[in-house]
């Protein structure tokens, strides 16, 4: 099979996901050919059968912004011509499966090119609710030849918000056991944690929906009872009132914040309680990456998060009662940092049973969520959507 993917290369779930069932549909055989503004993060593009192709988009003065996704089209109706795609897969709507839209019809007159998008979260609760985006996103989600979510919840919000009649198959998100796998020993803990303190672990892109400065409260919290630090990683707005407000609390010793990585499954193992104390996760992809590392998690119970971590088996799930805005801070904040302070003390204190949480975290990760569990699942997606579109083009 021949399939191209467009996707956000930046450090975020949805373009993770995207890179990673892309080298993996290529391992197995298949062509597979990125087609974005640059290399995904997690990609290595000398991989066999990767293709990378860079959208370049012309900065003229008569344009106010960039006019992105009409080159990303553009693009795409090149890269399908040329190299003979079977079809589109594009992860986050807005805009992608309007560009694939207009790759489609760019084609029409020549040969067939069906598309499918995946909904990842953002693009449907804030990027797609707002008035300024619903009519498009809802129109570029009912065009498109297949619809996948990656969590029943975001599912659900779908049909919730938008009203879609489509089938939405529900292909939760995998994990390279593989890659990300435990470190018993936790070899190079040291470099992070000198004195032997327990070591916190928070990834992100730290926007506000991620609660990073609670992280930081967190710590303080746990640093009451316990000898902890925390690694921060990852980048985004609240990085820099993460770093004052760990000063102000007096623990800026004990948090690292280190930036970006393109390795994150050599860090997270070292880790002994993983932090996501999200106002929502539309599925929660570090957190299935920790589990696979046999490390616990501590989390907010919202959106995508129960369906992965298994409250009182492989983590703990604190309850997240919002203020009253949609997605906004929770009704008593310091209430809510104290809870998951609470839960990480009872995993810090209790070895034997974060050794427990951390092996089931394992075996769940790979009895549900490898790449086996799911490939199934999207190739015949694939195989459906360039049938059935075949059917209906006759």
């Amino acid at each position: 099979m021949n399939v191209g993917i467009t996707c956000y290369p930046t450090y975020g779930g949805s373009g993770i996901v995207a890179t990673e069932l892309g080298m993996e549909l290529a391992a197995r055989g298949h062509e597979v050919h990125f087609i974005t503004y640059a290399n995904p993060i997690r990609l290595d593009p000398g991989s066999p059968r990767i293709h990378y192709h860079e959208v370049e988009v012309s900065n003229y003065p008569l344009f106010q912004y960039p006019p992105y996704c009409l080159a990303l089209a553009s693009r795409m109706a090149d890269v399908a011509e040329a190299y003979a795609l079977d079809l589109l897969h594009v992860h986050y709507a807005i805009p992608h499966s309007i560009s694939a839209m207009l790759a489609q019809q760019i084609l029409a007159p020549k040969r067939r090119l069906p598309f499918i998008t995946t909904l990842h979260g953002t693009d449907i609760t804030l990027v797609g609710a707002d008035p300024s985006y619903f009519p498009i996103t809802k129109f570029s989600i009912e065009r498109s030849d297949g619809v996948t979510s990656i969590s029943d919840y975001l599912r659900q919000q779908t049909v919730d918000v938008f009203g879609i009649s489509n089938e939405i198959r529900v292909i939760k998100n995998f994990v390279n056991c593989d890659l990300y796998h435990p470190d018993h020993a936790k070899s190079g803990a040291a470099a992070y944690s000198p004195d032997g303190e327990k070591l916190l672990i928070h990834l992100s892109n730290f926007r506000p929906v991620k609660r990073v400065l609670d992280c930081v409260r967190i710590l303080a919290e746990v640093r009451r009872k316990v000898p902890a630090r925390l690694l921060m990683v990852g980048d985004g707005p609240d990085r820099l009132p993460a770093e004052h407000l760990a000063r102000e609390l007096k623990v800026d010793r004990h948090v690292l914040f280190l930036g970006k990585q393109d390795h994150v499954e050599r860090i997270i193992p070292l880790a002994h309680v993983l932090l996501m104390p999200s106002d929502l996760e539309s599925f929660g992809l570090v957190a299935l990456e920790a589990m696979a590392c046999g490390v616990p998690v501590v989390a907010s119970a919202v959106g995508g998060i129960p369906e992965i971590v298994e409250d009182g088996e492989t983590g703990f799930l604190v309850p997240f009662e919002p203020s009253g805005d949609d997605f906004g801070s929770p009704k008593d904040p310091e209430a809510f940092a104290a809870g998951i302070a609470e839960q990480v003390n009872r995993l810090l204190d209790a070895p034997e049973v974060a050794k427990r949480f951390g092996a089931a975290g394992r075996r769940r990760a790979l009895d549900e969520f490898t790449w086996t569990a799911v490939a199934k699942k999207t190739v015949e997606v694939y195989e459906q959507v360039m049938g059935s579109f075949q059917t209906a083009r006759v």
